[in-house]
């Protein structure tokens, strides 16, 4: 019997179990020498499609609140339950579809995330009042919540250490672009043709999506933990045949193979990986998430903007956002995920500090601090997507990503209740202050982050 780092006990008993240590080794081996294809581009493109209408579902209630607060009149209390019930129902998904991914394969629980996220998409087109639309948020945000960690476990475990953080934050500028796209949409869509067309773009869009799912093979590394080998092995000929090119590798040690087990989450080796990636995601969504949901009807209830100029303001912040995601794209490999995520809290913080002591006092002051704090926070979101997968290993890899996306989800669903009862008793200069502080304590936190740049999986989380 022997223990490994991670506190778990395994056992070599025989030459049978050497021999699949030895085959899942040389399968990753394989797999990591071959550098990104044309095999890549399907499983990205397709992924990538599902994580853009994950986005448009989740921001489309941004857009069409500015209509409903009139037509319902709606209060600021019932705007933050709003908000919130769709996240809530994303901490319910993320942990869901993650047990799910972990037991029956990345590809087959992603699919039905987005079918879900659609067909209630759909049905939103025909809520009638408050409480209709509460619900069916609610369970739209099962889908949406349970769609991104798997699909960033999915598109991390096709990567290989070389490039991985640029080939992945490439991947996932995809969620910024929808952000910003539904942006545009919005502005144009909803005083043009109404509110219901926000969601019955995104539902139709995602159901189109769900069927090239079909076509999607399965993440090597998963089947490799499951024991299916030879599955395995079809697929990374696969990626061998798309390209001659080779990268150098050194034959990996053989590994013991480790039955799954979310407790491990808390083992002596990943409990403090755990606690901190679970802070910076609280931290950098109730920021984010908070800033996203609520400028739209800032610009239109607190600076009387008229509702097109309300929803073309929201829209520069994920115009910032796009390009500073872009930026981080081409340079995280070489700063490093650390440095990175610290240094943009710290920015962040600067930003919304100069916003609560310039006193928010118009439109435009909030649209151009406020967007650019937003846009560098954007970065740290969209990072943790890239990291928190990068620090568990295989058989646990969904469910540590899907817990840590659980609260993006509690601090996406706590901002919105929050902030919508500090403006109606603080005012809007305080909901900055909140939020500057919470940049800091995000900044403390990703200080202690462990650097994972350039390195194998399989070396980061044993």
């Amino acid at each position: 019997m022997k223990k490994n780092l991670t506190g778990t006990t395994t056992s070599f008993k025989s030459d049978e179990e050497a021999s699949i240590s030895n085959r899942a080794s040389e399968l990753i081996t394989r797999m990591e020498s071959v550098p990104f294809s044309r095999w890549h581009v399907k499983p990205r493109v397709i992924m990538g499609s599902a994580t853009f209408f994950d986005a448009f579902d989740a921001l489309s209630l941004a857009f069409v609140l500015p209509v409903l607060i009139g037509l319902w009149n709606l209060n600021p209390g019932q705007i933050g339950i709003l908000i919130g019930s769709g996240y809530l129902g994303q901490a319910i998904g993320a942990i869901f579809f993650g047990w799910l991914a972990e037991r029956f394969g990345r590809v087959f629980s992603a699919k039905w995330t987005v079918l879900l996220m659609s067909v209630m998409s759909i049905a939103c087109v025909f809520a009638g009042n408050f409480e209709m639309l509460l619900l069916f948020r609610f369970i739209q945000g099962i889908g949406v919540g349970g769609e991104v960690p798997v699909a960033a476990t999915y598109i991390n475990e096709l990567s290989v250490a070389h490039g991985r953080g640029r080939f992945f934050m490439l991947y996932e500028m995809i969620f910024p672009l929808g952000l910003m796209l539904s942006a545009q949409i919005g502005t144009l869509v909803v005083p043009s043709f109404g509110w219901k067309w926000m969601f019955l773009i995104g539902g139709i869009g995602g159901l189109i999506v769900f069927l090239f799912f079909f076509m999607l093979r399965e993440s090597p590394r998963w089947l490799i933990s499951k024991g299916k080998y030879d599955e395995a092995e079809r697929i990374i000929e696969e990626i061998e045949e798309s390209t001659d090119k080779r990268l150098p590798v050194t034959q990996r040690a053989p590994q013991a193979v480790v039955k799954s087990n979310w407790k491990e989450l808390f083992s002596p080796f990943y409990r403090n990986r755990t606690l901190i990636v679970w802070g910076l995601w609280f931290s950098s969504y109730f920021i984010a998430n908070g800033l996203n949901n609520w400028l739209p009807s800032l610009y239109n209830t607190v600076y009387n903007l008229p509702l097109e100029d309300s929803l073309r303001a929201a829209s520069v912040t994920n115009i910032l956002q796009l390009v500073a995601v872009f930026a981080c794209a081409l340079f995280i490999d070489k700063v490093g995920r650390k440095k990175w995520a610290t240094i943009a809290f710290v920015v962040a913080s600067l930003l919304l500090i100069a916003l609560f002591f310039s006193g928010a006092s118009s439109a435009y002051t909030v649209m151009y601090l406020g967007s650019a704090a937003y846009g560098v926070m954007g970065t740290i979101t969209v990072l943790l997507y890239l990291y928190t997968p990068e620090i568990y290993p295989t058989r646990m890899r969904v469910i540590g990503t899907a817990f840590a996306t659980a609260w993006l989800r509690l601090a996406s669903a706590i901002a919105p209740t929050i902030l919508g009862f500090i403006l109606g008793a603080q005012g809007i200069t305080m909901v900055f202050m909140l939020f500057a502080c919470v940049a800091v304590i995000g900044a403390l936190v990703a200080f202690r982050m462990i650097e994972t740049s350039e390195k194998v999986l399989e070396d980061i989380a044993p």
